[in-house]
């Protein structure tokens, strides 16, 4: 009982130092956002005098909010067909067992082992050659590719522990596959879209390679081109970039905030069985 004690304190403390680390950072950045530039270099760590909110404002206004909008338009688009073609195909893996089925899983699995450094080239080219460079389906259709791997991985083992007893029961009611994917499996499958939702999300969204190769312009770009644009236009404003940093990760941290939970169940439901 006692060395449980002991373990389990020692869980906590590490957790809680894990926390700090990470925290301390973002802390400095909104800290030193809401000051102004003199009161920054004077003592970072210090309070602000009065608060600063018009950074935030001047940051918006300076062109964060073209960034912000494109940002959110490609992570939208390419979230949802993510999550359509993997979800329809994982189900399709896990429930027709048709000739070939396995070889297909894992042939999409060794999608997981092609790195985006090495498809770059051959992006570059192909995305020429059909007149997609410099669109916005130049980094959608890439985000695509790249991240259906991973999320039928997670969907797969996800779908393999839902029971078939209850497609079974749907059958005999008379609805088709399509109408059990809809209305059963979409339905209690909900902490694995959300764990997907939120990997992806994070991905598409910080993604810097594709974009800054793929998207020349300035009307076009994401949040990451944006804000290395965005830092060498305010080279001498440094709070109103950090209050553009902020504003950059916001999206993310409200939606795990808001999914956590989901998040944790999507990632654990498939683990004994997957």
């Amino acid at each position: 009982m006692a060395k449980r004690s002991v373990c389990k304190f020692f869980a906590y403390a590490l957790c809680i130092l894990l926390s700090i680390i990470i925290l301390l950072p973002l802390g400095w950045i909104i800290l030193n956002s809401l000051k102004t530039n003199p009161e920054m270099f004077m003592d970072s760590l210090a309070l602000p005098e009065s608060v600063q909110f018009v950074n935030y404002v001047n940051a918006w206004n300076k062109g964060l909010y073209q960034y912000f909008g494109n940002s959110v338009f490609v992570s939208a688009v390419s979230l949802i067909m993510i999550l359509t073609l993997s979800s329809l195909l994982a189900y399709g893996i896990t429930r027709f067992r048709a000739k070939g089925s396995t070889l297909i899983f894992l042939i999409v699995l060794g999608g997981m082992a092609l790195s985006e450094q090495v498809a770059l080239v051959p992006l570059f080219k192909i995305l020429n050659a059909t007149g997609l460079y410099n669109t916005y389906a130049a980094v959608i259709l890439p985000y695509i590719a790249f991240r259906i791997p991973f999320t039928v991985f997670l969907m797969r083992s996800y779908f393999i522990s839902i029971p078939t007893e209850l497609e079974e029961a749907a059958i005999v009611d008379g609805y088709n596959s399509l109408q059990i994917f809809l209305k059963i499996i979409i339905p209690i499958s909900k902490p694995i879209f959300a764990a997907c939702a939120i990997v992806n999300l994070n991905f598409v969204w910080n993604e810097f390679l594709f974009a800054n190769v793929f998207l020349n312009d300035k009307t076009l770009q994401t949040i990451p081109i944006g804000l290395m644009t965005f830092k060498g236009d305010l080279r001498t404003d440094y709070t109103t970039t950090l209050a553009g940093l902020v504003i950059a990760s916001l999206p993310l941290i409200i939606l795990f905030f808001c999914m956590s939970k989901q998040f944790v169940k999507g990632l654990t439901a498939g683990a004994v069985k997957g």
